[in-house]
C-alpha cells in the first residue's frame, strides 16, 4: 500500500446543491480527495442555489459565514466540490483570505504526488500548466509598452513581418 504525504493543511470542503446540475458527486468523495491529496477535512459545508453566483459561485450571505468559519477553525484553504472559474477563485481567495481550489485542482494535486516515472510527471504538469494558464490574466501587460528600436522587435513583429 502507498504512502499518504503527510501535510499541515487544514480543508474546509464546500458543496453547493445546484438542480441544474446533472453531477453525481458527493461531499464524501471530495472528502477522500482531500485525503488522498494529503490534507486534513475540518469541516463540511452545504449550500443550495438556484444558480451559481458569476462573482463568488455561492451568495455573499454564505461567504460571509465561510470567512468566520476559516477564522474559527484557522483553516489553510477551502475546497469547493465544483469547477470555478478563475475570477470566481480569485473572488474567493480575496474574501476569504485563504487559499480556495476546486475539485480539478485536487485531482491534479494528487496525480502530481503519485507520477513516478519521468514521462509521467511531464504528462501531470502539461496538464497542470494547461489548467492554470486560463488563470493567469495580465500577468505581463507590464511588456506591452515596450517598443522596438532600429534592429529590434517590437510586439507584433515576428520573422515574416520584416519580409
Amino acid at each position: 500500500m502507498f504512502e499518504r504525504p503527510q501535510s499541515d493543511d487544514r480543508a474546509i470542503l464546500v458543496h453547493v446543491d445546484l438542480p441544474s446540475d446533472g453531477c453525481d458527486s458527493s461531499l464524501t468523495e471530495l472528502s477522500e480527495l482531500v485525503y488522498s491529496a494529503g490534507a486534513k477535512n475540518l469541516f463540511k459545508v452545504f449550500a443550495r442555489r438556484e444558480r451559481p453566483s458569476p462573482r463568488l459561485f455561492i451568495g455573499t450571505g454564505k461567504a460571509q459565514e465561510l470567512r468566520d468559519l476559516v477564522v474559527e477553525k484557522r483553516a489553510d484553504m477551502v475546497v469547493f466540490d465544483h469547477p470555478l472559474t478563475p475570477g470566481q477563485e480569485r473572488n474567493l481567495e480575496y474574501e476569504l483570505k485563504c487559499r480556495v481550489l476546486d475539485r480539478i485542482t485536487i485531482i491534479l494535486d494528487i496525480f502530481a504526488q503519485r507520477a513516478s516515472t519521468f514521462e509521467g510527471k511531464l504528462q501531470v504538469e502539461l496538464a497542470q500548466l494547461k489548467y492554470l494558464s486560463t488563470r493567469l490574466v495580465r500577468g505581463w501587460t507590464h511588456l506591452e509598452r515596450q517598443k522596438g528600436g532600429i534592429g529590434l522587435r517590437g510586439s507584433g513583429n515576428g520573422p515574416l513581418d520584416l519580409i
